[in-house]
């Protein structure tokens, strides 16, 4: 069982950056793949970045490619999502995820564990 506690977000104006920060329970963080989600109103939750094990192997939706960047810290039990030149089409709420056994996931049924989310509001 791991449990996820996201914090960070916020409001900030288009351009602006946020890092978004999700602490995780257990002593077995290492062993899961972590990934960010977001969903905004009206629509469905979709896929952000994703991040290995040892934190070699990175991924991203195409929508955030070269602005946002993924990285985790295991002897603290985080994972980290930087997010640079922010747009306001990347107002969401922006979910942390742990999936046991998967490579390079970016669907919602391959991760297990999710934290409540955390709002990001970029206005222009």
């Amino acid at each position: 069982q791991v449990q996820l506690v996201e914090s960070g977000g916020g409001l900030v104006q288009a351009g602006g950056s946020l890092r978004l920060s999700c602490a995780a329970s257990g002593r077995t963080f290492s062993s899961y793949t972590m990934g960010w989600f977001r969903q905004a109103p009206g629509k469905e939750r979709e896929f952000v970045a994703g991040i290995s094990l040892s934190g070699r192997s990175t991924w991203y939706a195409d929508s955030v490619k070269g602005r946002f960047t993924i990285s985790r810290d295991n002897a603290k039990n985080t994972v980290y999502l930087q997010m640079n030149s922010l747009k306001p089409a990347d107002t969401a709420v922006y979910y942390c995820a742990a999936g046991a056994k998967i490579m390079a996931g970016r669907q919602v049924y391959e991760y297990d564990y999710w934290g409540q989310g955390t709002q990001v509001t970029v206005s222009s």
